[in-house]
């Protein structure tokens, strides 16, 4: 990991880039915390670059005045920020239960693996899928099959104008070690280890069932609605002071 921590930082350094290549992200620290109030005027947001939010995962290709996207990264020792512009002409959230159809409304989902290992993920903390519903809630799957809430994991606030919503968050990562109902601890982070991470929004225009799923990632095959299930089609976050 050192290995290819100094190889991306000369990358970075000599062509001033944040996105190496498509699995590669480099994520500067933020020297400031962002306030999470749905407002893009902290100084991180400020110093990072917009990466898209594109990749169709299910359904047709939207058109631009149905949905665009884009996203931007920080970190501290204590949790991964993360900002989003969407931009959706018909903003859904018809299931009261939060714990009901989490998927079929209009949210973000953050797939974390803290430690970047791969692997299945479906019904075992090896990593997370967090559906961020309007309301905030924070719905995944646990290891009782069942879904829970996981609230104090993401915090988030959104700021919705017409058509346009900026989503602010901020992630606290846990090891594959946590258990459901226990008391565990967020672990801290560290400059030049990896994550692994991908982000999607669930658009639904009014049907009973939402209409496109869009991702961060490209994924190979027919199936590109893995990333519920497989860690392995999350791109990598490179942790850079």
């Amino acid at each position: 990991m050192k290995y290819t921590y100094l190889i991306c930082s000369f990358l970075v350094l000599v062509f001033g880039c944040d996105k190496i290549d498509e699995s590669m992200t480099v994520v500067n620290k933020a020297k400031t915390i962002p306030v999470i109030d749905g407002i893009a005027n902290d100084a991180c947001w400020k110093e990072s670059n917009w990466i898209n939010l594109d990749q169709v995962w299910l359904g047709e290709s939207p058109s631009n005045e149905d949905f665009m996207g884009h996203y931007k990264l920080s970190w501290s020792e204590d949790a991964l920020y993360l900002l989003v512009e969407i931009t959706d002409d018909v903003l859904i959230d018809q299931h009261e239960d939060p714990l009901t159809l989490w998927w079929d409304d209009d949210c973000v989902e953050i797939f974390v693996d803290e430690d970047n290992s791969h692997g299945e993920h479906q019904f075992n903390h090896n990593a997370f899928a967090y559906h961020v519903a309007m309301d905030g809630n924070v719905v995944d799957l646990g290891t009782d099959e069942k879904p829970h809430l996981y609230n104090d994991h993401v915090v988030s606030k959104r700021v919705t104008n017409g058509k346009s919503s900026i989503w602010e968050f901020s992630i606290k990562l846990f090891e594959d070690s946590y258990i459901d109902g226990n008391s565990n601890t967020p672990r801290k982070l560290n400059a030049g280890e990896t994550i692994g991470f991908a982000l999607a929004y669930c658009d639904n225009d009014g049907s009973e069932v939402r209409e496109n799923f869009i991702g961060s990632e490209i994924v190979e095959g027919e199936d590109k609605n893995r990333g519920w299930i497989d860690a392995g089609i999350f791109g990598d976050l490179l942790l850079k002071e």
